[in-house]
């Protein structure tokens, strides 16, 4: 809502400098022009003035959306958006000529090509600096959305290494895969590969804006697995996953941070243990990922010890920055022994 305000503001602005630049330019007349001649060009810039805003949104801002050129190199847009500014410019002359001369504005002699021609040249030319603002804006807004999205990665990851792979994390894993060397080596192994795998996977996506679902799940798998040693029968884990998740992507490491903040404030705090459960389901081009876990909300906090966590503020914030509104985020208990996180995100960026 404030980016329309804001972009209504700034086209009413813009034309409305134009027209009155215009105006008060004939109301000096600087050329001495006989009073009939300035009558009719005040006539004339009261008629396109308002065609040229209508034009620029109607026309060159629908097509450029529409079609996506906001995305696409600048060197293949070019020759396009000054296609669609001749059409718009010829649109706009054609209309206020004949407006023109519905309102006896219109002269008709021979200079009336010329006038045309200017007229078309100097619409043209309107539309161009109108194209290069409107182009110049939304590079400054994505830029500085990739400024902001580098940053909150940035926090992100020192978050990782405090929360999910702090030396209290390893210390875990390593005390339960050192029980298991003597008892099950081969299953020590297999805890040892995963250890890896978990610290390989935060290395190489902390400056990655999106990964496919597929491979942050395994990562997840990896990192239940180890807790599963440690919660040993405390922790039960189930997977559903719709095979058309796979043509998703989502923010990395997101769908971890959320199984852990499940375990740590939720499956932890039982005496007896309990549920993970991770589901993805996919309607009309939404992935939609539910994290159910054991546990309660208590007036809508998680209910646990300690200063509150900020990998939930964190999961919220990177939705916000990659998919804007399209992806949403939810916590609610469902019943009275399981809470929910659910996660919306569109299969396009």
């Amino acid at each position: 809502m404030r980016k329309k305000r804001l972009y209504w503001t700034l086209q009413i602005l813009g034309w409305g400098i134009y027209f009155f630049v215009n105006f008060i330019t004939m109301s000096i007349n600087p050329q001495n022009l006989d009073e009939a001649t300035m009558r009719i060009s005040r006539i004339e810039v009261m008629i396109h003035s308002p065609l040229l805003l209508m034009c620029s949104h109607f026309i060159l801002r629908e097509i450029i959306i529409k079609r996506g050129w906001l995305q696409i190199n600048i060197a293949r847009v070019i020759p396009r958006i000054l296609g669609i500014i001749g059409l718009s410019s010829l649109i706009v002359v054609v209309l206020s000529f004949a407006l023109y001369g519905l309102v006896g504005a219109l002269t008709v002699g021979p200079a009336l090509p010329t006038d045309i021609l200017f007229a078309f040249i100097t619409f043209v030319i309107l539309y161009v600096i109108w194209s290069t603002v409107y182009f110049l804006y939304h590079f400054l807004e994505t830029n500085t959305r990739s400024l902001k999205y580098e940053a909150a990665m940035n926090e992100m990851h020192l978050n990782q290494l405090k929360s999910q792979l702090n030396p209290h994390f390893i210390f875990n894993a390593l005390n339960s895969m050192r029980a298991l060397v003597d008892e099950e080596p081969s299953k020590a192994k297999i805890a040892i590969t995963q250890l890896s795998n978990i610290l390989r996977n935060s290395l190489i996506t902390d400056k990655k804006r999106v990964v496919s679902f597929g491979d942050e799940l395994n990562t997840v798998k990896d990192y239940l697995a180890l807790e599963s040693i440690r919660f040993e029968e405390r922790l039960e884990v189930s997977y559903q996953i719709d095979p058309k998740s796979d043509g998703y992507e989502i923010p990395p490491m997101m769908v971890q941070t959320l199984v852990e903040n499940a375990i740590k404030h939720g499956v932890s705090n039982l005496m007896k243990g309990g549920l993970i459960e991770i589901q993805s389901i996919v309607e009309h081009s939404i992935l939609i990922l539910k994290i159910r876990n054991s546990g309660q909300l208590v007036n809508g906090q998680v209910k646990r010890g300690g200063r509150k966590g900020v990998g939930l503020i964190n999961t919220k914030e990177r939705l916000k920055l990659i998919y804007g509104e399209a992806a949403s985020f939810r916590i609610y208990n469902e019943n009275n022994k399981f809470v929910v996180t659910e996660v919306k995100i569109p299969q396009r960026i």
